[in-house]
């Protein structure tokens, strides 16, 4: 990757969000050895303006930020960092150090949900039952619950609409994954239908 330190004295601007959810964390700044070791240990490390060094994010919270991707701007200036963050990523304990609305994105952390009870199944969790009784039965569920969908839509109220529309995305979500399939596969070929 072909940085462009010079243009800020040095540093350049990193914005950090999180691999699911796309919300943005956080923005810090790094120098070549910061971005250097951030590379090495795929764990974000900053230099801190105030601090005159290098700063791991997390080396006294243990609310460390792994690397899942590294992305350049157009002008070789700025960085785009995903990450999988080990708590909260504010120093005030929030989630992010902007104050943002949380639930824009769940369903993409509904998705890392499902993805954990499946690898991590827990008793009595309805997604391990389902997904017990088998791909038919996911299937079926996600069938009747676009039915109802449509009835809500026609003849019931506006709650019982959202109601029976987050069931059935909850249901599409767990057949998704029972195929082995994700929202960014849906996502890309939405996209290509779009262009």
């Amino acid at each position: 990757m072909n940085i462009n330190f010079n243009k800020s004295d040095g540093l350049v601007p990193v914005v950090i969000q999180d691999e699911q959810t796309l919300e943005v964390l956080m923005l810090g700044y790094m120098n070549q050895e910061a971005y250097d070791k951030t590379v090495e240990e795929n764990v974000v490390t900053f230099f801190s303006r105030s601090k005159n060094r290098l700063w791991t994010k997390g080396e006294t919270s243990q609310n460390y930020l792994h690397v899942k991707s590294i992305d350049i701007d157009c002008d070789d200036d700025t960085l785009l960092i995903k990450v999988k963050a080990d708590g909260p990523t504010c120093h005030t304990g929030s989630r992010s150090c902007f104050k943002t609305e949380y639930n824009q994105n769940f369903i993409n952390q509904l998705e890392s949900i499902i993805a954990d009870r499946y690898e991590n199944p827990q008793e009595g969790s309805y997604i391990n039952k389902l997904r017990g009784k088998g791909l038919n039965k996911i299937a079926q569920k996600v069938g009747e619950e676009g039915v109802e969908t449509v009835i809500a839509a026609l003849a019931e109220t506006e709650t019982d609409l959202i109601n029976e529309a987050s069931d059935l995305v909850f249901h599409l979500l767990v057949l998704l994954k029972e195929k082995n399939l994700s929202l960014a596969t849906i996502a890309k070929n939405l996209e290509g239908r779009h262009k």
